[in-house]
Formats: C-alpha cells, structure tokens, sequence
C-alpha cells in the first residue's frame, strides 16, 4: 500500500489528513493546512495520538452523502489525546502545556493540530498510554451508551457479539466489572484475551447458536451486537427478549425486530472520557491497541481496519509524543474478523 503524498508547501507548516471527494482508501491524503486558530472558547491541540473507526469509512466512500454531506475538502476522525499549545478568548480550565485527551465534532482529528471547544476536552492521567488516550471517544462512548441502553444485573448472563473489537472489548470490560457473566463470542485467536478480562470466550462461526444455548441453558439476560451479520436474529432466536437487545451497526435488523440501537456521541461527554481514563489509570479498563501507524500511513490504518481481523484499537501517531508508530501488524487475527 503506498502511503498518501504529503503535498509540498510551507515550510513548518502543520499537517492533515483530508480527502477532496468519495471514494476508497486512496482518495486520502497527507496535505499541509493553515495552522488552526483556537476561537472563544476553544484551545489549539498538537495531537499525539487518534484512532480510526468503522463509521469514518462509510462517510469517505459516501454512505451518509445525503444526511451527513461532507464539505470538501474533507478532514477525517474524532478521537485526539495530546498537548494544548494555544488558549482562545474565555478559557479557564485550561493551559499550554496540559496533556488533553477528547474529541472534535469537525471530523479533523487526524491531524497535527486541531482546534477544540475546551468542554470535549478532559486530563489525560500519566498512567494511561498515549495511544489508548486517543481511542477513547468512539469506542469507549458507544461501549457505556450499549450498556446503559440494555443495563444488566450483577450475577446475570449476557453475550457481546463482536467482543474483541474496539467497542466490544471494551464494553465486555465494564460489563465484567458490573458483576455481569459475560459470553463473549470472538475468534479463536481471542480466546486467551477474553479469558483474562474475565469473560467466557464462546467461538463464533457455524454452529455459535448452539453453543450459546449450551453456554446459557437458563437463557440470556441481554445481548450487544459489536458486529452485525445476522446476529440479532440470531439472540431472538434464542430467546432474548426483544427490549433486551442492543446493536450499533445492524440497523435494517434493529427496524424490522424492534432491537434497541445506540450512538455513542449523542451521550458521550468529557465527564464520560474522565471516567473511562481514571479506570485505566487504576488498572480496571484497558484499550487494546491492535496496531499504531503513523499518520502519513493512514492509507493503511484503514486497510487493516477494513479486514475486521483485529482485536481492540488502531491508532495513527504523529510523532509529538513518546509512541513509537509501530509496523502495523495486527495483534491478533482471525479469518472470520472481531473487530467493531
């Protein structure tokens, strides 16, 4: 895969991802922009870190160009942790030099600088690893807002349908956390990591059904489907009532069935963030970093992305902080895929 053209320019000028119309991965490109100006009520960000997300690929290839049109050209991501370097008008809360982690709502994280309203910003602990900070957005929003749609008791059964991708392995996570007996379907190369998160790996493939049954012979108390493909059905056949069944990606199946979806950004706050980081600095929640590129990689942080082979986050790095971009290998894989 050959890495996006950084276009020349100005020297010292700061760098983004942008794409100037839909299409597949290569439309992507490394391009140098005006520096951000941080307005009232913002603070200028230099990113060290930010994941990569299902959702950012249907908007590049043009699946929401009639609801959610992008603006060419067109930035990319929402998940950012790194350093202020700018304060705007009417900020309090924040200095140069605080180690941030957050989000934008312009799709323009994918960036060495971005500019932020200071209230989607919370402290990055220094426990917790750069490249985690900046996966937390996404994955970790949509993990607390499954489990708050479809709560589940301490002591009850529950399955997470994708449960080593990026929203399910954290998702399993909390639910373990809360008490939960967690079923957590996912390929043979994540059976060890279930099992020490404290879940109950069950293999998907041919024949899963079955072996939830076996699994969960008093029946399932909820469902949350991090992956798609037939498993909402699939839950209903066996039982699991209706009101009791989250997905965040089978949408045709949740509007024929009745299932329960979930957007992680309509109830992801800084508040929300702040929490999820102090579980992992206290060693109660981790983000699986499946592979780190560096953001001139981006072309093939999204390739990876796309196979659904990998268990937790992929991180881009701009190299303003202490993560070295790795190879990109996966850190783990099946045929089938987990990630979500």
């Amino acid at each position: 895969m050959t890495p996006p053209p950084a276009r020349a320019g100005r020297a010292g000028a700061p760098r983004a991802v942008r794409f100037d119309r839909h299409g597949p991965v290569d439309v992507l490109e490394l391009v140098e922009v005006d520096r951000p100006a941080p307005g009232p009520g913002q603070v200028l960000v230099e990113v060290v870190a930010t994941s990569v997300n299902p959702g950012e690929i249907l908007v590049r290839e043009g699946a929401f160009a009639t609801t959610a049109p992008a603006t060419f050209p067109s930035g990319q991501g929402s998940d950012l942790a790194g350093r202020v370097v700018e304060v705007g008008d009417g900020v309090a809360d924040w200095s140069v030099g605080d180690e941030v982690l957050g989000w934008t709502d312009q799709r323009a994280a994918q960036a060495e600088l971005v500019a932020v309203p200071a209230g989607q910003l919370t402290a990055r602990p220094p426990s917790v690893p750069w490249e985690q900070a900046g996966s937390l957005y996404v994955a970790g929003g949509t993990a607390v807002a499954m489990a708050a749609a479809v709560p589940s008791a301490p002591g009850s059964t529950a399955v997470v349908l994708g449960a080593a991708g990026g929203v399910g392995s954290i998702l399993t996570q909390l639910l373990v956390r809360d008490g939960v007996r967690v079923l957590a379907v996912v390929g043979a190369a994540n059976a060890a990591w279930a099992r020490s998160v404290g879940a109950e790996p069950v293999p998907h493939g041919d024949g899963l059904e079955r072996r939830l049954g076996d699994a969960a012979p008093q029946g399932l108390a909820a469902a949350y489907d991090a992956h798609g493909g037939g498993y909402v059905d699939l839950v209903l056949r066996l039982g699991v009532p209706v009101d009791r069944v989250v997905t965040i990606i089978d949408f045709a199946g949740a509007e024929r069935t009745g299932a329960r979806t979930v957007f992680g950004h309509h109830v992801t706050t800084a508040r929300v963030l702040a929490d999820l980081a102090g579980l992992i600095a206290s060693g109660e929640l981790t983000v699986p970093i499946a592979a780190t590129f560096p953001l001139a990689r981006v072309r093939e942080a999204y390739t990876l992305l796309a196979e659904r082979h990998t268990r937790g986050k992929i991180v881009l790095v701009t190299g303003a902080g202490p993560v070295a971009a790795g190879t990109g290998a996966p850190a783990a894989t099946h045929p089938s895929g987990d990630a979500v």
